[in-house]
């Protein structure tokens, strides 16, 4: 191991539904849907039509910019419908799955012997490039622009995360291939936490791996990035989530595509919580079926509260998403004395209640309410408190929503994605929609160097 950094600020949030380390039942959907807002940044065009049928692997959209970077189907049936939205914009392509699954044969390459070139064309064809995303932007990168380096996080501190060592169980190989072929496009970082140091899966060679102790946002690929090898203007780093290492590893050591994964079912709102595997897409009626509680309201997170999206029953499963998270809607709470109760179950930052008292260790159950409206930003220092990077996080945004590029420039934005900001959105008094702000900044920037 390089080196093992120490991570002071940041802030650690227990909530209650915690998914054991236990393996349910494999959910094998009936349909699946592969949606372009999974893919930001790249601008699609659509290769399919419906009634088609398709196997996994099979191209569903391309990149118009480059017509060289598809996302392929993660199942064989048939394209059943393509879902538009307003003027037209295309929101997802549902697949009915096949009984019998078939896949695009792609042929197996040993990351050993092959170089960047061949293992870029190979992730290319088989729709995995899709999954990396670049810095500065947050966006899929181009395969044009080679890298400084690719950065990958093995672990997750943001509440209700799934714990990439359970997950990664009876896969080790399959990560440690993947790195190793990574390793042939550029230089390789892994993040891990202490506890992760003797893990099987480290891998022996391939890449440099460093560990990261302290509370979340630790886990962040953009907080590690920042303490390895900071991004400065004109420089490229890409990154990679640590199960899709393992769909690269899978990909080259069976020629196929298979897009399978271990997802955290967690949250208050889950009677039984735990991990399940199933594919990218799944439906999430098929994932919470006959599994919610009654009597609330409830909402259903595709990833985790932090940075997840709302989503429903009639959703779909995201392509990068690790867990689904179900918690109290809070719509349906009436409260005596509102502000003002005392509040012993409820979680402060600032010990406005009585709940500090019990401990850090205490878990709680949290609803969606903001408690709050949006209100003028206070330069109050409590953002720099819980991000953990070199770099002035309230006088960046403020920047961002003056529109300075020069400012948002010397401040720092080509190192910073939306997730970073997570935790300050958390406890940020003004209620303002900070990875919003920041999305729309990285948006405006790109625009204006293109």
């Amino acid at each position: 191991m390089e080196r093992t950094f120490k991570i002071r600020k940041g802030l650690d949030l227990r909530l209650e539904g915690e998914a054991p380390l236990t393996l349910r039942r494999p959910v094998r959907p009936s349909r699946c849907a592969v949606g372009p807002d999974d893919f930001y940044g790249m601008p699609v065009r659509l290769l399919v039509k419906e009634g088609e049928h398709v196997l996994a692997g099979s191209p569903l959209l391309t990149d118009k910019a480059t017509e060289t970077i598809n996302v392929t189907a993660p199942a064989s049936g048939t394209v059943k419908a393509i879902v538009r939205g307003e003027r037209r914009k295309l929101l997802r392509i549902e697949i009915e799955t096949d009984e019998t699954q078939e896949s695009v044969d792609f042929g197996t390459l040993d990351p050993r012997t092959a170089d960047g070139r061949q293992v870029t064309e190979l992730l290319l064809k088989a729709g995995l490039f899709a999954y990396f995303r670049q810095r500065p932007y947050d966006v899929v990168p181009s395969p044009a622009v080679q890298p400084k380096g690719i950065f990958v996080s093995a672990f997750s501190k943001m509440p209700l995360a799934a714990d990439f060592s359970f997950v990664v169980k009876g896969r080790e190989d399959d990560f440690k291939t993947g790195l190793l072929a990574l390793s042939k496009i550029a230089p390789v970082s892994l993040g891990i936490c202490p506890e992760q140091e003797d893990a099987a899966f480290v891998p022996a060679e391939g890449c440099r791996v460093y560990a990261f102790d302290g509370p979340n946002p630790s886990g962040n690929v953009g907080v590690q990035i920042n303490h390895i090898d900071p991004v400065n203007k004109g420089e490229t780093v890409w990154t990679l989530g640590a199960e899709e290492v393992i769909f690269v590893g899978r990909l080259l050591r069976t020629g196929r595509l298979d897009l399978t994964r271990r997802i955290a079912l967690a949250g208050w709102g889950v009677n039984e919580a735990g991990y399940v595997e199933t594919i990218v897409g799944t439906p999430m009626a098929d994932l919470v079926e006959d599994n919610l509680k009654t009597g609330r309201n409830l909402r259903i997170i595709d990833g985790n509260p932090l940075v997840g999206r709302k989503s429903g029953t009639d959703g779909f499963l995201g392509a990068h998403s690790t867990e689904v998270c179900v918690i109290p809607e809070g719509d349906d709470v009436n409260e005596v004395l509102g502000w003002a109760a005392p509040r012993l179950k409820d979680f402060s930052t600032s010990r406005s209640y009585f709940s500090w008292l019990m401990g850090k260790g205490k878990k709680y159950n949290l609803d969606c309410r903001i408690k709050g409206g949006e209100r003028h930003i206070i330069m109050s220092g409590e953002y720099d408190r819980v991000l953990p990077m070199d770099i002035y996080a309230g006088y960046l945004i403020k920047a961002i929503l003056t529109g300075d590029i020069d400012r948002q420039e010397a401040l720092g934005i080509y190192e910073v994605a939306p997730e970073d900001f997570a935790v300050a959105e958390f406890v940020d008094s003004s209620k303002l929609e900070l990875q919003r702000i920041v999305r729309e900044g990285l948006d405006v920037l790109r625009k204006e160097n293109a």
